[in-house]
């Protein structure tokens, strides 16, 4: 059957109270109260209707973009062979810490803004998920701002979420694109000059800096955006690019949104509940200590001492070892007469005859009898 028009849900209504007027006499006096109210609500319903359909209908068309591009430096040696992105930390690469809870909003398409080592994030894309999948190459490493408006070059307009592919973000996300039509997440940190910074006056962001020498206020943004109209945030970030205006030397996400902001468009805070950051060694290891509290999955490994939480992959093999607390090794990695606690092993790394703590052992690596805190690159050797 066909949706009834307004004119076929009056006639309904009528018939209905018709009825009513004739075997209820308490029921009359309802209906002499409403019989102009109803009809005029209907009516407020249908002039709205279309409206709320077009609200549900542009989230229900979400996409997503995650840019993981960089070179990833304050990683190196690892991200020499490995995207940043691809570094495993408690049982699965950070990509997917990320990936994860995003599902859930069920987006149309998840765009990935590829660069260094690119090739490795299309293949573990393709050979992991179903999702649509979209690669954006970006060739100049010309900032945040540059990679998304590389991103939308190709859309249409309609809602986008912008996840950071180094942070992994504790909230509900539901919650989040929900909020308001242009939102940021937020959290308060010790440091606010390492990020860029959100003053927030009456439940609304009135301006943006980005790592402020003095900051204005201590809500670091954390990675995390929405824009309910995407041409929105295109046209404001083609005004950066046109100017010329760059912060650090690239262009700023948050630069198009001050001028956002500036021109009217509310922009919304949202407090995320946690949020752990992976892009240097000391930071990572860190996510993984609190990774590994959420859920850590031991094995029995006969000859070996587990000290809890741990993260130790089913092909992973141990003997004589001392593993823990906060240690994540990843699938084929052999650790032999050694003991690590607060450390990283990744894909078939080898660990023999050493005490590691707060180290980083990267794919392929080869550690033999070393007493010390390591940052070892994939497929090097020490020892």
């Amino acid at each position: 059957m066909g949706r009834q028009s307004p004119p076929d849900l009056l006639v309904l209504f009528f018939i209905f109270q018709a009825f009513c007027y004739r075997h209820n006499r308490l029921i009359r006096i309802w209906f002499i109260c409403s019989a102009r109210i109803v009809p005029e609500l209907i009516c407020l319903l249908c002039l709205f209707l279309p409206i709320l359909s077009r609200k549900f209908e542009m989230r229900k068309n979400l996409k997503i973009i995650i840019p993981v591009a960089g070179i990833g430096t304050r990683l190196q040696p690892h991200t020499f062979t490995v995207p940043k992105p691809l570094i495993s930390i408690a049982g699965k690469p950070i990509l997917a810490h990320i990936i994860q809870p995003l599902l859930a909003l069920k987006p149309e398409e998840i765009i990935f803004v590829i660069g260094h080592l690119g090739h490795h994030i299309v293949d573990y894309i393709k050979a992991t998920y179903k999702f649509k999948a979209r690669f954006v190459e970006q060739t100049e490493l010309l900032g945040l701002g540059f990679a998304i408006h590389l991103a939308l070059q190709d859309l249409t307009n309609g809602p986008i979420l912008v996840v950071l592919g180094d942070t992994i973000a504790k909230t509900d996300f539901t919650s989040f694109i929900k909020h308001g039509d242009n939102v940021i997440g937020l959290q308060k940190v010790d440091d606010p000059r390492r990020f860029g910074v959100a003053v927030v006056e009456d439940e609304r962001i009135i301006a943006l800096e980005e790592k402020p020498n003095k900051p204005r206020s201590d809500l670091a943004v954390i990675g995390l955006y929405y824009f309910e109209e995407s041409d929105n945030l295109k046209k404001y970030l083609s005004k950066v690019i046109t100017l010329g205006q760059k912060t650090g030397g690239e262009v700023q996400l948050t630069d198009a949104m001050e001028f956002m902001a500036r021109d009217g468009h509310i922009i919304k805070p949202f407090l995320v509940d946690d949020w752990f950051d992976c892009g240097k060694r000391e930071t990572l290891l860190s996510t993984n200590r609190k990774l590994l509290l959420e859920s850590s999955e031991v094995n029995n490994h006969p000859g070996s001492i587990i000290i809890p939480p741990v993260y130790i992959a089913s092909s992973a093999t141990l003997e004589d070892s001392i593993i823990g607390p906060y240690v994540s090794i990843s699938e084929g990695a052999q650790i032999v007469r050694s003991i690590i606690r607060d450390s990283v092993i990744c894909d078939k790394a080898i660990v023999e005859n050493s005490l590691l703590e707060s180290s980083l052992i990267g794919d392929k690596a080869i550690v033999r009898g070393t007493f010390n805190r390591f940052n070892v690159g994939g497929s090097s050797e020490v020892g």
